[in-house]
């Protein structure tokens, strides 16, 4: 009989694949409660930038949707060790990259150049990166198949 001997999944595939997912989960969670227009969700936000978020066109909404649920989608084929798993985080970082032109065409509110705001987008890049990275790299060595 002839087999393979499988590559043993690392304790630190599920710890990343586990925290990407939480991680993306929110992104995910904050773009349905946008989109959807959740009272409670807008609230913190001001009326200013609620009237450019639905000044944005339909392109920053698209590319909105292909980081959030492409970082997901990337989250739970990690954890199913799946290949497709580089895909899914180069789809959700070529989201971002993408969605992240508006903010440098248009007329920006007070709220997205706070040092908070601008941290924020800081963290979702050397997130997303690094998600992509990690993702090559376990392929690269044979534990995603």
């Amino acid at each position: 009989m002839i087999g393979t001997l499988g590559v043993r999944t690392p304790r630190h595939v599920w710890i990343v694949g586990v925290l990407a997912l939480v991680w993306n989960a929110f992104g995910c969670t904050d773009f349905t409660m946008t989109v959807t227009r959740n009272p409670e969700w807008l609230a913190p936000l001001s009326p200013e930038m609620i009237d450019w978020l639905d000044a944005s066109p339909s392109w920053v909404l698209a590319t909105w949707a292909l980081g959030v649920w492409g970082g997901l989608a990337g989250a739970l084929l990690l954890l199913l060790r799946s290949r497709w798993a580089v895909t899914a985080f180069t789809a959700s970082l070529l989201g971002l990259a993408v969605n992240q032109i508006y903010p440098f065409i248009s007329e920006v509110p007070g709220m997205l150049t706070s040092p908070a705001s601008i941290g924020i987008t800081l963290v979702i890049w050397i997130v997303a990166v690094s998600l992509l990275w990690y993702a090559v790299r376990m392929r690269n060595r044979g534990v995603l198949r």
